[in-house]
């Protein structure tokens, strides 16, 4: 088959990137993969492109509402009208629907808590599972021991569905990770592994240890082009947003607003009408919005996974953009703060297998005992896995703060990977500068806003 022509004729590319077309050749063998590509390169053609070679329907289990939605919406333009996502914003008469109508569409999107329920299990056992594409697969390793094990149900529902063949997608997994994920999805039949360089190179990272909220002011009216800007908690996405709200085309976004306004400010967003949108990590998983020029972390991240996912939605089309940490003393006490929780339940479980009549309410182990029944020593064994990797992920994190060596190379090599060449623009560290807007620019965004000039032209006509 001549996969260069149906990349022409259906999504309209002359050729493939690095990874893609290795990845969709085995798959098309009948062998399941493990692909770890950077983001922004284009993950979703490897499942795209041979859901239409292939007969029957593609399931895509997907961590996030808006990841879903925003691939949906991306197939609906590319004039696929055969793609949904079967998610908790549908109603049950919606939810109810598409099982019925399930061998109907190419394409479903879901979630692992859909994925394994048991209506959906008996909907796709009656339909052609083309193939199971399980997308941003490192959650299988952080997720599923923290607070979503439905992760962990996943292999064996694919199995119970009459699946065969599954692909594993991730941007960012170190060798560790690839291993989670390969025991804990593809089990005793190992997945094919296509692994490439994290790297983004026209990407260049700065540190800043100083007050916080006064560089980030700074940064806001120096950057040019648009930008996200990322906090642990929603109380900081809103006093930020409160403080710059009046300055800039600006909005705020994090889990706790309704799935509308989440959809329209990610449409804005995506249009340009915003330029900046403040936001917890809900925000950003899968956006194919390609001039971000800029990435700012107002808190620390709680690992360099989590740091490369949330920058590498800068500079999608290749152009020079930027990732910026702002730091001060003491910015890594919240995620001690949430390690601890988690502790926290590791001890409880272990007291309740010492006092068996001992009644508590705990989400997480609840979850374990009705998924896993009789496995609370694994259950144990992996909290404590868990527990010390995210000690040593906050480490590394709080070491890329103060290193005086390579910023790229220092995150490379977390990758166990190596860095090919050396580029000008790497990072403040090699006497990287930050791109600031030019004089026109600034012109531009002095000029009154849309409101303001028809306000003040319906002022001078009633003067008139």
């Amino acid at each position: 088959m001549d996969l260069t022509r149906v990349l022409k004729e259906k999504f309209h590319y002359d050729q493939f990137r690095p990874g893609q077309q290795e990845i969709i050749e085995t798959l098309l063998t009948g062998e399941s993969v493990l692909g770890m590509l950077p983001t922004g390169t284009g993950k979703s053609l490897c499942y795209q492109l041979p859901g239409y070679v292939l007969e029957g329907t593609v399931i895509i289990i997907s961590p996030l509402i808006s990841l879903m939605e925003d691939q949906v919406v991306q197939l609906q333009r590319m004039g696929e009208k055969r793609a949904v996502a079967l998610n908790s914003l549908l109603s049950s008469w919606e939810k109810q629907w598409i099982l019925k109508e399930a061998h109907t569409y190419k394409f479903i999107f879901m979630s692992p808590e859909m994925f394994i329920s048991p209506a959906v299990q008996e909907a796709l056992k009656v339909i052609n599972i083309a193939l199971v594409v399980v997308d941003e697969a490192h959650c299988i390793s952080q997720w599923g021991i923290d607070f979503r094990p439905e992760y962990l149900k996943i292999a064996d529902e694919i199995k119970a569905a009459g699946a065969s063949l599954v692909l594993a997608l991730t941007a960012t997994a170190t060798p560790e990770v690839r291993k989670d994920i390969q025991q804990l999805l593809f089990k005793n039949k190992r997945g094919q592994e296509f692994v490439y360089s994290v790297d983004r190179p026209n990407i260049s990272y700065f540190v800043y240890q100083e007050n916080k909220f006064e560089k980030l002011q700074e940064l806001i009216e120096s950057l040019a082009g648009s930008g996200i800007i990322y906090c642990a908690t929603r109380k900081t996405v809103e006093e930020l947003y409160q403080a710059f709200k009046g300055q800039q085309a600006i909005a705020y976004y994090h889990g706790g607003l309704n799935g509308q306004e989440r959809r329209m400010l990610q449409q804005q967003f995506l249009a340009g009408d915003l330029r900046i949108l403040i936001a917890t990590n809900a925000f950003g998983m899968g956006i194919n919005k390609e001039d971000i020029r800029f990435v700012i972390h107002y808190d620390l991240p709680d690992s360099p996974e989590n740091y490369l996912q949330e920058v590498g939605r800068a500079g999608r089309d290749g152009q020079p953009s930027q990732a910026i940490l702002l730091y001060e003393m003491g910015d890594e006490h919240i995620h001690h703060f949430l390690q601890e929780q988690t502790n926290q339940s590791k001890k409880l479980f272990e007291i309740k297998q010492k006092i068996s009549d001992l009644v508590f309410e705990d989400p997480l182990i609840k979850k374990w005992e009705e998924y896993f029944p009789n496995e609370s020593a694994r259950l144990l064994d992996l909290l404590s896995q868990r527990g010390a990797t995210k000690k040593i992920q906050l480490q590394k994190m709080l070491e890329y703060i103060v290193t005086k060596e390579c910023r790229r190379q220092f995150l490379i090599e977390y990758f166990a990977d190596t860095l090919p060449e050396k580029k000008p623009i790497c990072c403040d560290n090699d006497g990287a500068s930050l791109i600031v807007k030019t004089v026109k620019q600034k012109q531009l965004d002095q000029r009154l806003p849309w409101q303001k000039i028809i306000q003040r032209i319906f002022k001078n006509s009633k003067k008139d």
